[in-house]
């Protein structure tokens, strides 16, 4: 049987592979009902339905995939982390940054987990914004 940490590792590296296999459906039974997203640079937003929004205007503006991941998790499987880069283009202007075309970027990002019952309840977002800006030319 596995142990708490190796269920919590196994449950974020899921989270990344469901990302990356855009099955979206799949990955929104991975969080609990109450999930809270901090959004880097940004809020926090409460609740699946929440997170299905911000996907949905995610899949719109961006086509990403997640690389080099690597994943880390408490002894006690309440926890985790991941650090890996972000492959994405910029498809469709996002609100209130700079317009679309196309550009490419790779960003290292961080991510913060709290994990209940199997399931993802908090999860915490950071990149470089500023970096990202540069990258697709706005700087």
């Amino acid at each position: 049987m596995a142990t708490p940490q190796q269920q919590a590792l196994e449950l974020i590296q899921t989270y990344y592979s469901t990302f990356n296999a855009g099955d979206r459906k799949a990955f929104l039974a991975l969080l609990t009902d109450d999930v809270v997203h901090d959004i880097n640079q940004g809020g926090a937003e409460t609740g699946r339905a929440a997170f299905e929004a911000f996907l949905v205007r995610m899949d719109r503006c961006y086509r990403e995939q997640v690389c080099d991941l690597v994943v880390f998790a408490s002894e006690d499987g309440t926890r985790g982390a991941a650090e890996f880069f972000i492959e994405g283009e910029y498809l469709s202007t996002d609100e209130g940054l700079p317009p679309a075309s196309g550009q490419r970027y790779r960003l290292r990002v961080g991510a913060f987990f709290d994990l209940l019952d199997g399931k993802v309840r908090r999860v915490t977002n950071y990149y470089n914004l500023e970096e990202w800006l540069k990258q697709v030319g706005a700087k």
